[in-house]
């Protein structure tokens, strides 16, 4: 089954739909399978007061609350029925990461096959109950979080009713952009292991080469931020590809699966013509009269391949010659 990549809008539309539009046309481009957006109420989500992420204070003006920047990338439920409906005519899947009971019964109401749940959800217990219930697909983001804690969730979400198989975890790091030596994509495989669930992984770094690698190592699900300029205003648009990145991600996804092939070792059907070129043979080193002993004084190994193997040289040293033959001669 094809990898699902999923390109992470997230808030980098910048509360303007066209802005929003506009990437939509740059994912369906990079021929991604869906693009993710985020719906909150920032009322639902923060308090007046609570602070911002060191990187938000860092990419956003340091004087504005994390409520008022969460307040101006707020999408209507009336843009989230354009988006759709804008997905729709690009051949692409919309999706969204509720983050608030409300926003979860939106986008139920809006026909939303899959969920995704950000890391900052997986200790929410009635917030994973209300998804839960829905029995959708659900991509479950692991970010901060240890593997008892994926346990409880998974445990949440299936005993509300949601079936086990419907359920992608995907190992991430929150902190944007992510430092290499805290990516620890070995992890992934662990959840997939011991929770014998679908893994994929959530990205933050800069660059893909973990994007790539994860798929290597069996990723089910990508998801990676993009925008369309590093150096736009807003919180993500830094640790986030632009387009020309985005594209060689899943070009280099798309390779990557092609490669991983089967798990049989055997000879390609590209390279059945080269067997008998690049293999060799045995054969007479020597004139060597019908009747001879043959022996490693008259025979020698050579290309091409097709005649008697090498691997039967012992067979064959100690036998008499049933013919004549010139230097060369295949034995």
């Amino acid at each position: 089954m094809s990898v699902f990549i999923i390109a992470e809008a997230g808030v980098n539309h910048n509360g303007s739909i066209e802005l929003a539009k506009k990437l939509i046309d740059v994912a369906s481009d990079a021929g991604v399978d869906a693009i993710k957006f985020q719906t909150f109420k920032a009322n639902k989500l923060a308090t007046k007061n609570a602070s911002k992420a060191m990187y938000q204070k860092n990419t956003t003006n340091k004087n504005e609350t994390q409520f008022d920047m969460l307040k101006k990338l707020e999408l209507s439920a009336d843009s989230h029925k354009e988006l759709i409906s804008y997905c729709k005519s690009k051949k692409i899947t919309f999706l969204s990461s509720p983050f608030d009971h409300e926003s979860i019964e939106l986008l139920k109401d809006l026909d939303l096959e899959i969920f995704k749940i950000p890391s900052g959800e997986i200790t929410n217990l009635p917030y994973l109950r209300h998804i839960g219930k829905l029995n959708k697909k659900i991509f479950l983001s692991t970010g901060m979080s240890t593997i008892e804690e994926i346990k409880n969730a998974l445990s949440v979400l299936i005993n509300s009713g949601t079936k086990k198989d419907k359920i992608t975890v995907l190992h991430a790091n929150t902190q944007y952009p992510t430092p290499m030596e805290d990516v620890n994509l070995k992890a992934m495989v662990t959840i997939g292991k011991e929770l014998n669930v679908n893994f994929g992984y959530s990205d933050h770094t800069l660059g893909i080469e973990t994007d790539i690698a994860a798929v290597a190592m069996g990723a089910s699900c990508i998801e990676k931020h993009f925008t369309l300029d590093c150096n736009m205003d807003g919180p993500d648009h830094k640790a986030s590809l632009e387009p020309n990145q985005l594209k060689a991600m899943v070009k280099a996804i798309r390779n990557i699966e092609k490669a991983l092939g089967s798990s049989i070792k055997k000879p390609s059907k590209s390279e059945m013509q080269n067997i008998k070129i690049v293999r060799k043979s045995i054969v007479a080193k020597t004139k060597i009269k019908k009747g001879e002993v043959l022996n490693e004084q008259n025979l020698s190994i050579k290309r091409p391949g097709g005649g008697i193997s090498p691997m039967k040289w012992d067979d064959v040293v100690g036998t008499k010659s049933v013919k004549d033959y010139n230097e060369d001669d295949p034995i």
